[in-house]
């Protein structure tokens, strides 16, 4: 029998870049969306994905990606209504960086069961903080009058609001060719040979700041993750990195420290691949959020 908690169901799209293990605890359906390299086809998620697009930055192969169809979004819609979904909370990527949530949109007009649109705003575990948040209203009981579904998006547009994401990258050339980020401002990150922190506003990519070296960066990565951190009561923390486990640890446990909150409580992830193909080889991110 399907338990009060599945009744509402969660979506996201594979840019949260949640753990499978955290996604699976928490019922979170995953939309994934594709990779391109060189012609063939990877979907999002799959083992080795994003090991694939490392090695395919690092010998210059062509690297683009595509976002999920509306009928992939209707698909998952569908699957969760069989299994006893009786309204449906689906939360994605900026819809300033990606079509996905139109595509959500699109396919939320046919849907079985209505969905609770939520635009994140945000990517990564920006993204993927919200989606927790959602999954989290959707496990407990309902309060007295409460709507689960209306509840659960408002918590998501809540956490995500709430997110402050910073990332460092090697090189501004993905972003710029990508066209998630203007040629003025990527020309303003590099110039003097300055090493760029770049983080989200409003649903875009923009310039932070710029430090001298690729470790001033990382220490001012913690830096403002840490400031962002003081001025939320319960924040999350999350590290992103691309191929490079052992600096992320580091970074977290960095984070853990000057917050003062238990290791274990700062979630390291791999980012998500279609993220990490436009971001380039070398990102390295940190992730706060209210709980």
């Amino acid at each position: 029998m399907l338990g009060r908690s599945r009744r509402l169901a969660v979506v996201t799209d594979s840019t949260a870049s949640l753990p499978p293990e955290l996604r699976e605890e928490l019922g979170v359906r995953v939309v994934p969306l594709d990779v391109v390299i060189d012609g063939e086809r990877l979907v999002e998620g799959e083992e080795g994905t994003a090991e694939q697009v490392v090695a395919a930055l690092a010998g210059g192969a062509r690297v683009t990606t595509s976002q999920p169809s509306p009928e992939a979004f209707a698909h998952a819609y569908a699957e969760a209504a069989r299994a006893g979904a009786r309204e449906i909370v689906s939360v994605h990527l900026s819809g300033e960086l990606s079509g996905t949530f139109r595509a959500a949109e699109l396919a939320a007009l046919g849907s079985p069961v209505p969905v609770h649109l939520v635009d994140s705003r945000s990517a990564g575990l920006g993204l993927g903080f919200a989606a927790l948040a959602a999954a989290e209203v959707a496990r407990r009981r309902p309060r007295r009058g409460e709507r689960p579904g209306v509840a659960a998006a408002q918590r998501a547009r809540s956490v995500a609001r709430s997110a402050q994401v910073f990332f460092l990258v090697d090189s501004l050339d993905h972003l710029r060719r990508g066209g998630r980020l203007s040629a003025p401002a990527a020309a303003l990150g590099t110039v003097l040979g300055l090493r760029p922190i770049l983080t989200l506003r409003e649903g875009r990519i923009e310039v932070h700041s710029k430090v001298r070296t690729r470790r001033a960066a990382r220490e001012r990565l913690v830096a403002l993750a840490v400031e962002a951190a003081r001025g939320l009561e319960r924040p999350r923390l999350g590290v992103h990195h691309l191929g490079q486990p052992e600096l992320a640890a580091q970074v977290a446990g960095q984070l853990a420290e000057q917050v003062g909150v238990p290791a274990g409580e700062v979630l390291v992830s791999t980012l998500s691949a279609v993220l990490g193909a436009h971001a380039g080889p070398g990102v390295l991110s940190v992730v706060v959020a209210a709980r």
